[in-house]
């Protein structure tokens, strides 16, 4: 089991994730990078919520994002 001091996700939401995802990127970024309608057709952040949090595969896709945008952000 991961501690939470190797785990970049513990205590991140979501919600946070995909904010810090968008401010990095922007939606046309975002959109190229994941190819999931969500982000390419009229995004917002509550649309994007509601279907990563009804799919798996999604929500891994931009997790992984996140940890490899977390990790080149380090000092």
């Amino acid at each position: 089991m991961t501690t939470p001091d190797n785990n970049p996700l513990h205590g991140v939401t979501l919600e946070q994730i995909l904010i810090a995802l968008v401010e990095h990127y922007e939606w046309t970024g975002l959109a190229e990078r994941i190819d999931i309608r969500c982000f390419k057709s009229d995004p917002s952040i509550k649309s994007s919520l509601t279907f990563l949090r009804k799919t798996p595969w999604a929500r891994e896709k931009v997790e992984a994002l996140y940890i490899k945008l977390a990790r080149t952000k380090r000092p």
